[in-house]
């Protein structure tokens, strides 16, 4: 029990909350006082020891909220004390069932890795995994999954993690530990069987393994943010470009907002030379000439031909739905603060009806249209077919050879028509159609995602979960437009 709090204060502090000794020897009598059954008033106890202003408090509650969930797991891990870190004949029937509601009301907005853990495969029902990781992969229990990451961070001490670059061979270590030997031996088995039903467990097997892997992935960032020792400056900039976007905290949104206003700036730069380079245009001979006459023909001034540039215009289609809402929130505050460069940005929002927010953008504070855009278009399921159709029924029109067209989202369509025609119609018309998917992209072709139909129209498809992604994507962008 001290250990997992002297750890948690060591996360107040990473976090920029000062905790004295004295106070970390109160929060233990805290804990040896209150326990840790009831959370709720525990929270509340350590609280009041431990943070001092509303500040602090709200850091607290973030951390208490991150931290005690994997604390938790540990614990129950250590009671249950089975070979997954759960009694599956008491736990999995219920948890399964209330994972799958939770599924069902989340629909399509952006939740494409868990509902990629119910893909439906045509394995043979007789035939079941051998080794104890694809047992526990094929229950499709993903608590029991979490539960047993979680207990395996534990035992190789990810709470150590101290640099971002460590991330891989944490989520490497985690796997071994997990029993990822006795799965690939498994995998490579079944595909030397020669059976088509053991080849598609095999198959089958592998892209849990894929998914499992991304999932350890994004807990061993969350476990970096919770323990690294961040304060430095530039590591911490450099942790923010590449962090998942919808893993970071709302403790870092200031940082990030200056991080991206920096990147921003840094693109202006080099962008409005190439701009000015072009605009000079090609050696004007005649001119030149007539000009140096006076000089005996010494060229002194020189004359070109002028080249009218026209600025690029960009359409941003913005999937504002469930977790997708924060990869859209960072790409619409980058393209508005390339301005000076892209002053024909105009904005869409989306979750299932499609509307333009231009202008809420141009009269209002960026934090304040970016919140308005969220809570007007963010509710309700995903329909990327209504979208296209509202898109060709009103600005179809003002697209064409001048017009950058990009689309952030999931492409997950909750099994309605995708309206592939009307983008096809859109790549037709458009200089380019770029579309960015925050999912990794071995989720892009499973449940109900629709990028297999989506991307052969689109110039361009690209992973763009983080600020080093949006950057790249934004650089080409203007790269191709001037």
């Amino acid at each position: 029990m001290h250990r997992i709090l002297v750890d948690f204060i060591k996360v107040l502090r990473n976090a920029d909350i000062k905790v004295s000794p004295a106070e970390t020897l109160d929060a233990m009598q805290v804990m040896e006082v209150i326990g840790a059954r009831d959370r709720r008033l525990l929270k509340h106890s350590l609280s009041i020891t431990l943070s001092k202003t509303p500040e602090e408090k709200e850091t607290f509650n973030q951390c208490f909220e991150k931290y005690f969930s994997f604390a938790n797991h540990h614990e129950a891990n250590e009671k249950r004390g089975s070979a997954y870190g759960l009694d599956h004949d008491t736990k999995k029937g219920s948890e399964t069932e209330e994972t799958s509601k939770t599924n069902q009301q989340s629909g399509g907005q952006g939740n494409g890795q868990i509902n990629s853990w119910d893909e439906e495969e045509e394995t043979n029902k007789s035939l079941e995994a051998t080794s104890h990781l694809g047992k526990l992969l094929l229950s499709k229990d993903k608590t029991a999954v979490m539960m047993f990451v979680v207990k395996a961070g534990r035992e190789i001490e990810l709470n150590q993690i101290r640099f971002f670059t460590q991330k891989g061979t944490y989520t490497r270590k985690i796997m071994d530990s997990m029993g990822l030997k006795d799965l690939q031996q498994e995998i490579g088995t079944l595909n030397t069987s020669g059976s088509r039903s053991e080849m598609l467990l095999a198959e089958k097997l592998k892209n849990s393994r894929e998914q499992l892997r991304q999932r350890i992935r994004e807990y061993v960032e969350k476990q970096f943010l919770l323990h690294a020792d961040s304060s430095g400056k530039q590591l911490r900039e450099e942790l923010l470009k590449q962090i998942k976007l919808s893993n970071l905290e709302k403790r870092y949104f200031k940082d990030v907002r200056e991080l991206v206003f920096k990147m921003a700036k840094k693109l202006v730069a080099v962008h409005s030379k190439r701009r000015k380079k072009f605009r000079r245009g090609q050696l004007d001979v005649r001119k030149t000439l007539r000009k140096n006459m006076q000089y005996d023909g010494m060229f002194f001034d020189i004359k070109w031909k002028a080249s009218k540039v026209d600025r690029p215009k960009v359409i941003c289609i913005c999937d504002v739905s469930g977790s997708v809402s924060s990869y859209s929130r960072f790409l619409l505050m980058f393209l508005y603060s390339l301005s000076e460069i892209l002053p024909k940005v105009r904005a869409f929002a989306f979750s299932s009806d499609l509307g333009e927010v231009t202008k809420l953008f141009e009269e209002s504070t960026l934090e304040d249209a970016l919140a308005k855009t969220m809570r007007d278009f963010g509710n309700g399921s995903t329909n990327y077919g209504q979208m296209l159709l509202d898109f060709k029924d009103q600005y179809m029109g003002d697209v064409n050879k001048k017009t950058s067209v990009i689309i952030l989202g999931d492409g997950r369509n909750n099994y309605g028509d995708p309206q592939v025609e009307i983008l096809h119609e859109i790549y037709e018309k458009a200089q380019r159609v770029i579309w960015l998917n925050p999912e990794a992209k071995t989720s892009w072709y499973m449940g109900d995602a629709e990028m297999k139909k989506y991307a052969p129209c689109c110039h361009q498809t690209e992973v763009c979960n983080s600020l080093t992604h949006l950057e790249r994507v934004v650089s080409n962008l203007m790269r191709f437009s001037f």
